[in-house]
């Protein structure tokens, strides 16, 4: 099975063999993958490299936290990524987009603040947990409206951080 992934900015075509190997942009990997009971964590060995990561569904993502960084992730299989190229609609992501914790977690900084413009990936919030810092990211372009936390405040898994809305466009045509 083929599948388009969209990792932060960057595109690659998965392929799913049944015998423990995928191909990423045609390269062969040998994994192991496997769901930790009611934690939401998942163990993944990758060429015999193990990771572990924290796997949480969004509205149209998956928010993926390993080694201390937050990816955000999309996946379309084969059918639904040749739909979205004929609407000429990809991987755009459009309207709010709201920045969760992703696990329990105290918060350490705040580095947005209300109207301050971000760009797709930018840093705008670190929340310690698990004893380690975890830089939290915008999915996208546009302006904070919202900020919900503040540092030295504790945090549970899903619970929103910050709300970021569509960017401003100049409109001066007078």
């Amino acid at each position: 099975m083929k599948y388009y992934t969209k990792i932060n900015e960057q595109e690659f075509v998965i392929e799913i063999d049944q015998d423990h190997e995928i191909l990423v942009n045609e390269e062969p990997f040998c994994i192991d993958f496997q769901q930790l009971p009611d934690s939401g964590m998942v163990s993944l060995l990758l060429n015999n490299r193990s990771l572990e990561a924290v796997v949480a569904a969004r509205n149209e993502h998956w928010e993926v936290l390993t080694d201390g960084e937050l990816y955000n992730v999309q996946v379309q299989d084969d059918r639904a990524y040749r739909l979205a190229q004929a609407r000429g609609t990809g991987f755009e992501t459009s309207g709010e987009a709201q920045v969760k914790a992703p696990m329990p977690g105290l918060v350490i900084k705040v580095v947005v603040a209300v109207g301050d413009e971000v760009a797709k990936n930018d840093q705008v919030v670190i929340l310690e947990s698990m004893k380690m810092e975890n830089e939290l990211r915008s999915p996208r372009d546009g302006v904070v409206t919202a900020v919900k936390t503040e540092a030295g405040v504790s945090v549970e898994k899903d619970q929103i951080l910050v709300v970021i809305g569509e960017p401003e466009t100049d409109d001066d045509d007078a």
